[in-house]
């Protein structure tokens, strides 16, 4: 069943309830960290081929930790942009140490 939302405000809770254990997180925030470094590579070192790889790096982390530790369907699938917007939301409130406060904010422990 496919969850409709009518603002990204709606779909933020519900992304953070898909992402409530801390190894997905962890998964997450290092799938997005390698991705956007292998996106600022790509264009220092005018690499095309480490765009290729960027997807795989950022997705590839987040998916697995959505099939073996949360046991759910990343949103990607049902809401591609407000996805990414939420993920990279969710990994800078992880490097500033707000995450644990938005996620109580939420209900979500």
């Amino acid at each position: 069943m496919q969850e409709k939302f009518a603002t990204y405000g709606a779909f933020w809770p519900h992304y953070l309830a898909e992402h409530r254990r801390p190894a997905t997180r962890a998964l997450h925030g290092a799938g997005t960290v390698a991705g956007v470094a292998l996106l600022m590579a790509a264009v220092w070192l005018r690499e095309p081929l480490l765009l290729l790889a960027a997807p795989a790096a950022g997705y590839g982390p987040a998916w697995v930790g959505h099939a073996l530790v949360e046991r759910n369907r990343p949103a990607t699938f049902r809401h591609p942009l407000w996805s990414l917007a939420s993920d990279f939301r969710m990994v800078a409130l992880m490097a500033t140490g707000r995450l644990g406060r938005e996620l109580e904010r939420h209900g979500i422990r």
